[in-house]
């Protein structure tokens, strides 16, 4: 397996991570009735983000936030290892962005500003650059 293969899977497990501890929390803090239910607006006074504590919803968001980070990093390792582009600058762009994605969910949780976006921004930009580097070399 590739490096960059392999940190794709860490970060697979790492949204795994995520969506368990918030959902623990959300189960523990509105309970398995709101859960579990198919949150229809006209049955919940809000949306469910918004009926958990202020750290509960931040791990909704970060776990969001990887949603949408992991599609691009899910392109940018198959460009360079369908398109045969490995190098030792993907690996370490992919290294990076799973790195930056394991501190992004404590950044966000505890509310580190301006450190959270700046994370985000390293793990966005080792994506952006293992894309860049199969097209350019």
């Amino acid at each position: 397996m590739t490096p960059e293969l392999e940190a794709l899977a860490y970060a697979a497990l790492l949204q795994g991570i995520q969506f368990g501890w918030m959902s623990i929390r959300a189960n523990l803090e509105v309970g398995p009735g709101v859960t579990t239910s198919p949150r229809d607006p006209d049955r919940l006074t809000k949306p469910l983000v918004e009926m958990v504590s202020t750290k509960t919803g931040r791990l909704f968001r970060a776990m969001n936030n990887h949603f949408e980070a992991l599609i691009m990093f899910t392109i940018a390792v198959l460009v360079v290892v369908l398109g045969d582009k490995t190098t030792g600058f993907s690996a370490a762009c992919a290294w990076t962005y799973l790195a930056a994605r394991v501190l992004y969910v404590p950044a966000y949780y505890f509310g580190w500003r301006p450190w959270r976006s700046l994370i985000w921004m390293v793990g966005f930009l080792a994506t952006m650059a293992m894309i860049a580097s199969a097209i350019l070399f």
